[in-house]
């Protein structure tokens, strides 16, 4: 099993940033993509951004490329997520995930076995 405990989140204005980090523990050595999800009340899981573990390939929606970064501590097995020009609309609960599954699609929330609690990022206007 792996667990994954986020923190990082709170409140920002429109405009600033803030650092979400990730921290796994437990069977790291399955890991082969880790990524971060983000849901608002009432809606489905949406993806954010993701890396592959041991290549350190990163991918974003669009809706935030450009403004947010996924980077990892391998040796501390820490993700993290780099928030800057936050919006409103970024709003919600993040999610850090994890799979085993290294190839393919990394935006689907169902290919992700592991989650962790979500921490709320609330950004005001």
């Amino acid at each position: 099993q792996v667990r994954l405990v986020e923190s990082g989140g709170g409140l920002a204005q429109a405009g600033g940033s803030l650092r979400l980090s990730c921290g796994a523990s437990g069977r790291t050595s399955i890991i082969g993509t880790m990524a971060w999800f983000r849901q608002e009340s009432g809606k489905e899981r949406q993806f954010v951004a993701a890396i592959r573990w041991n290549e350190d390939t990163l991918f974003y929606a669009d809706s935030v490329k450009g403004r947010f970064t996924i980077s990892r501590d391998y040796g501390a097995n820490t993700v993290y997520l780099q928030m800057n020009s936050l919006k409103p609309e970024d709003t919600a609960v993040y999610y850090c995930a994890a799979r085993s599954g290294v190839y393919g699609p990394p935006s689907g929330h169902y290919e992700y076995g592991y989650w962790g609690q979500g921490t709320q990022v609330t950004v005001s206007s």
